[in-house]
């Protein structure tokens, strides 16, 4: 139980990669805060969490909408736990594979609003209570084309490469601290957001949200 006694806050907890994540987080000993908009999707994953003798607290918020409701989360997690030693930025917005000039401005704003805004603005809310932690992680998940920009990727390859970008700069600005920053790429993974870049794709080599889970844990042990 590598993780006893930590308390990881991860975004996009109802299903795909954040699932995993949270139920291995669990799994190793955590405490997996569920962060997610569909209050159901995070009721599945608690109840995988705590049939297994898992930990688990749903914490229902729309990133999208709802990011006035963070400072009450971390005045919630201040007085149950005191502290936060993991944050997990995987909620994703997909948008549309199309080009640029048609990309609708609306969708634009809440894909880079999802995919970018919330992170930073988790990670500096947060900041109080992750350096209240002994060691803290900030984990935020990227993919390929944050680091090779390519066509028709839209707002949802943008949002990744500014995202690796701060991603840098917090590493820069906290170099000297108790919080470490990074980014996991995990590469090709069965998930539903992959279904929407690629929807005829059948690929037996992908990863699974459990495969892709088992680098979350490594990084923090």
């Amino acid at each position: 139980m590598p993780l006893t006694d930590r308390v990881a806050l991860i975004t996009g907890a109802g299903n795909g990669i954040g699932r995993a994540v949270a139920q291995a987080y669990a799994a190793a000993g955590a405490t997996s805060l569920l962060l997610g908009r569909r209050r159901e999707n995070l009721a599945t994953t608690y109840d995988l969490i705590t049939a297994a003798a898992g930990k688990a607290v749903i914490v229902p918020i729309d990133l999208e909408n709802e990011l006035h409701a963070v400072p009450d989360l971390v005045a919630a997690v201040y007085q149950r736990f005191g502290r936060l030693d993991i944050l997990v930025n995987n909620a994703a917005e997909f948008g549309l594979m199309t080009p640029l000039s048609a990309y609708d401005p609306v969708l634009w704003e809440k894909v880079l609003r999802v995919n970018l805004t919330a992170p930073f603005f988790l990670t500096r809310e947060l900041l109080p209570l992750l350096q209240r932690s002994e060691k803290a992680f900030v984990i935020n998940v990227i993919c390929e084309v944050a680091r090779h920009p390519s066509a028709y990727w839209g707002a949802y390859g943008i949002s990744k490469a500014a995202l690796l970008s701060m991603s840098h700069i917090w590493a820069q600005e906290l170099a000297h601290t108790n919080v470490s920053i990074h980014t996991i790429d995990v590469a090709a993974t069965a998930t539903k957001l992959r279904k929407k870049a690629y929807p005829a794709e059948e690929n037996p080599t992908l990863l699974t949200p459990e495969q892709a889970a088992l680098a979350f844990v490594d990084l923090v042990r």
